[in-house]
């Protein structure tokens, strides 16, 4: 950590050159002696992604940021600030610790929070910014959380784990035992120090795989900020045996929209042609699995496989809704003949072909207000739902 890009003179070039390009930063000969053009090229684009994603930290003077990696990788306020609010008590370790920022959030809800970090580096950023966000309940280790908890041999109300995924199983499809640090075998161990866990772990894991890795989960939740999943969450309670509920939760700048079921119960539900409306589930329950649970005796679900479902009722509905204006089999002249200035928007849901390929033979750009869904009925056939949003909805 070189302090010496916490002088005002420093701090002002950064701010600055927020909107630079950071090559030019880093081509270009430092201003300053003692620090070099690559750190100033850092704080710069580290400061700049944390704009949105960590507001508390891009607003406060003379935070120090650490390498670009971990703003990537570490929680956004909004998903931080989401998980805090699932737990509380007297006491909680995150065993991997990172930049901070769910701790910091952690420490509005529990008297005492330990942070582990085994990069010295980071660990001494955390600290320090901790100090100028003044937050005085969260002591900073430098040191393997896991040998924290050994060394100190005593309990917490709470264990958080947010592992990363090892090098070699980058872009491809990973489990937890993927991880570092690899969970599952340790589990026994950290129930005899707590008998309350929470993972957060990659969205892209799947959630039936994670279940079989771990034990005793009470709940899962799918966090999505404005229809992306963000992270999944797996709390676990010892010795839990009953039920699992799954939560989603589509975090949205006017409204949060939430839907929860229970895990592998069976739902109820019909199939129906398409109706007066069209809803897509938004991408947190697509990703739970859950859609059947949608399903009631005014939301009819149009295919099996084609998650997309229907009704005669303007209904308030998790995810995107529409109103259908037309219903047509695939017939590139009779839709085109809909768009008169030759755009929509094209999602297929259980269509054997691609946007791309309907795009490339029907000639239709994307944009406008019309928005078409070619989906496959219940009775196989191939269909265009011509819709325009729902402004109810």
């Amino acid at each position: 950590m070189n302090t010496e890009i916490l002088k005002k003179e420093v701090q002002d070039f950064i701010n600055q050159n927020l909107n630079t390009e950071v090559t030019k930063i880093i081509l270009k000969e430092s201003p300053f002696k003692s620090i070099t053009s690559k750190e100033l090229a850092n704080q710069i684009a580290a400061k700049k992604k944390s704009e949105k994603k960590l507001s508390t930290w891009f607003n406060t003077p003379k935070i120090y940021f650490p390498k670009q990696i971990s703003i990537e990788q570490t929680s956004s306020e909004q998903t931080a600030n989401y998980k805090s609010s699932l737990i509380s008590g007297d006491s909680i370790i995150d065993i991997t610790g990172g930049f901070g920022v769910d701790c910091f959030y952690f420490a509005k809800h529990f008297k005492n929070v330990v942070h582990c970090e085994l990069n010295e580096e980071i660990s001494s950023i955390v600290a320090y910014n901790y100090k100028l966000l003044k937050v005085n309940n969260i002591e900073v280790k430098p040191i393997n959380g896991l040998n924290y908890i050994k060394e100190k041999n005593t309990s917490f109300d709470w264990v958080y784990i947010d592992p990363s995924r090892r090098d070699d199983t980058k872009g491809k499809v990973f489990l937890l035992k993927d991880c570092l640090p690899n969970i599952p075998p340790k589990l026994d161990y950290l129930f005899s120090k707590t008998s309350n866990i929470l993972i957060k772990v990659s969205p892209i894991l799947d959630i039936t795989s994670t279940i079989r890795e771990l034990k005793f989960t009470k709940e899962i939740h799918v966090v999505a900020i404005n229809n992306e999943v963000k992270e999944l969450l797996f709390l676990l309670e010892k010795n839990w045996t009953e039920t699992i509920r799954i939560k989603t939760i589509n975090i949205k700048k006017n409204e949060n929209e939430i839907f929860n079921f229970i895990y592998k119960e069976t739902p109820i539900f019909q199939f129906s042609e398409p109706l007066t409306y069209l809803y897509e589930p938004n991408a947190a329950i697509l990703k739970s699995g859950g859609f059947n649970h949608l399903c009631n005796n005014k939301v009819f679900k149009i295919a099996e496989h084609s998650h997309l479902f229907t009704s005669n009722e303007n209904i308030k509905f998790p995810g995107r809704a529409f109103q259908i204006i037309e219903v047509l089999s695939y017939d590139k002249k009779k839709i085109k003949k809909l768009l008169p200035d030759n755009k929509a928007n094209i999602t297929t849901r259980n269509f054997p072909k691609t946007v791309s390929q309907i795009r490339k033979e029907t000639k239709i750009k994307d944009g406008g207000d019309i928005f078409i869904f070619m989906t496959t009925t219940q009775n196989g056939d191939y269909k265009v739902l011509v819709c325009k949003k729902n402004v109810n909805n």
